[in-house]
């Protein structure tokens, strides 16, 4: 049973990790004279801030899942999410992880699928269960190697361990519809915030739900499915 998987995250919501951020970045060492400081703080700091800041998206620690993508084998993809994304964290994880719980029942054999699930997907998840307190499935194969077959990374399975290769490109590469197409908008993981800032989470949802689907043609097109 294939299992595929797509977490859409946000950066920190806690003001006490901006601080730190900001309170990190000071002028370049060069820069002696106050007023040439001060000039740099306003001109150059805020962006710097700021691009920091979304980076804690991609840090399990820091940052937050606001949609969680999950689709069985070649049933249709669900997004697990909540108008409150923030406040319903927990609960969103919390679902997700009952979605596998019951694909696994019975002792079926489980291979878990995704773009980048290895370094990303699975990492991010568990360390966010870890913050969060919620004990998650023991069939999840959080400790997986790229090469072992409780996984199917596509990223790692075109790239190889030591390259990368982004989702969109594949889907350019093969004929794929491109990322956004659901929407009629164009949207990647680093858009995600502007749009959940914006109060369309359920944009990223669908998006996230067409991300399953491309990962799966991936997944097909990799494995040759369907071809004599």
């Amino acid at each position: 049973m294939n299992i595929f998987i797509d977490l859409e995250t946000c950066p920190s919501q806690d003001p006490d990790v901006r601080a730190q951020i900001a309170a990190s970045i000071t002028a370049p060492g060069n820069y002696s004279k106050p007023e040439s400081i001060s000039k740099w703080e306003a001109e150059n700091k805020p962006a710097l801030v700021e691009e920091a800041w979304r980076k804690t998206a991609f840090d399990g620690a820091l940052g937050h899942i606001c949609v969680a993508g999950i689709a069985i084998d070649d049933e249709e993809p669900e997004a697990l999410y909540a108008d409150e994304w923030l406040r319903d964290e927990r609960s969103v994880i919390a679902s997700l992880f009952n979605r596998i719980k019951d694909a696994s029942s019975g002792n079926r054999r489980l291979t878990f699928i995704g773009h980048n699930l290895v370094e990303f997907d699975l990492r991010f998840l568990f360390q966010r269960a870890v913050v969060l307190g919620i004990r998650p499935p023991a069939i999840i194969p959080f400790k997986a190697k790229p090469w072992d077959d409780t996984v199917f990374d596509t990223m790692s399975t075109w790239s190889g361990l030591k390259d990368r290769v982004s989702l969109d490109k594949l889907c350019r590469v093969l004929g794929i519809a491109a990322k956004g197409t659901e929407i009629g908008e164009e949207i990647d993981g680093s858009k995600v915030w502007e749009f959940v800032k914006a109060g369309r989470i359920a944009d990223v949802a669908t998006y996230c739900k067409g991300d399953i689907e491309r990962t799966r043609h991936v997944y097909k097109r990799m494995t040759f499915a369907g071809l004599p």
